[in-house]
């Protein structure tokens, strides 16, 4: 009887020995790929505003800048779901040709600032000496301004444009990406794997855009993706303050502000256009942050930093 007993539990016991180096790992995977509520609500915004900002041509009833001095300040009606403005323009056209204006915003000034920041990141991490610290210290002037405050002052130099709001913006970021990449090389320029393509004769470069960047990209795609959600509300800020977009374009922080002169006899013209911004932002960082979750938890604050 004690020999029936013990051979199960014997089994058992194997069973249980072979299992920990597969369980935990199925159980990583499973947690690491789980779809979050906050990620799926997050996307589900982040494709309204694609999908709105890509057919706006084809859904928009009406030319976004179709004057009809006869229907100027109208409540939304059926023909015109999101009422009209001073000019008789549908707003609810205006709206969704700002959101191609949004998605333009938010993509371009991201990679303008991902771009430089990520490859400078690469190589202060990687090579260090005199060079990561005079690029590192450079950085951290940079962070010691006001990003809102630096983005006004160069606009203001550049003069008031679209372009120049995402330049701006773009100079303004790049401070973020560089701090990321170069954590994370720093951390990954003695790793095993790096050490073997060092020792096959592999090249800096070819080590750095093979080796290390793919490693890096779990944390880069989440501050990609929160980094948006910030460029497309710092832009709508300018806009906002007569420094961003400029009439007519139907951007919505100018929007915004045009109808802060109507807030009590056509109420409208704020709130759809605030509405759009809420949306748009709360996507964007539920995305990122869903991201964040599933790909880099480890990276909670340095991609928000």
């Amino acid at each position: 009887m004690a020999l029936n007993l013990e051979q199960p539990a014997g089994r058992a016991l194997k069973r249980r020995r072979g299992e920990p180096a597969a369980a935990p790992g199925a159980a990583r995977r499973r947690r690491r790929f789980s779809v979050r509520p906050n990620m799926l609500v997050g996307a589900a915004l982040v494709g309204m505003l694609v999908v709105a900002g890509v057919l706006a041509p084809f859904i928009a009833p009406y030319p976004p800048d179709q004057i009809q001095a006869a229907l100027r300040l109208q409540p939304p009606s059926f023909a015109h779901p999101f009422g009209t403005d001073a000019f008789g323009r549908d707003l609810y056209s205006r709206v969704l040709y700002g959101a191609r204006i949004a998605l333009y915003i938010s993509l371009l000034s991201v990679l303008l600032a991902a771009a430089p920041g990520i490859w400078l990141g690469l190589l202060a991490g990687y090579h260090r000496g005199w060079g990561d610290q005079i690029l590192s210290r450079t950085m951290d002037i940079w962070l010691a301004f006001p990003g809102l405050l630096l983005a006004i002052v160069l606009v203001a130099r550049l003069g008031p444009s679209l372009d120049t709001t995402v330049i701006a913006l773009g100079v303004v970021g790049m401070p973020s990406f560089y701090r990321v990449a170069r954590s994370g090389t720093i951390s990954a320029r003695h790793a095993l794997y790096v050490e073997a393509a060092r020792a096959l004769g592999i090249g800096h470069t070819r080590i750095l855009w093979r080796h290390i960047l793919p490693n890096l990209a779990s944390p880069l795609i989440v501050l990609i993706t929160l980094r948006m959600g910030t460029m497309l509300l710092a832009a709508g800020g300018l806009s906002f303050i007569g420094l961003g977009a400029q009439p007519p374009l139907p951007e919505w922080g100018a929007l915004l502000a045009t109808g802060r002169d109507y807030l009590d006899t056509a109420w409208w013209l704020a709130f759809f256009p605030g509405l759009a911004f809420t949306l748009s932002v709360t996507g964007f960082n539920l995305l990122g942050d869903g991201l964040r979750d599933v790909l880099a938890p480890e990276t909670h604050g340095s991609a928000t930093g």
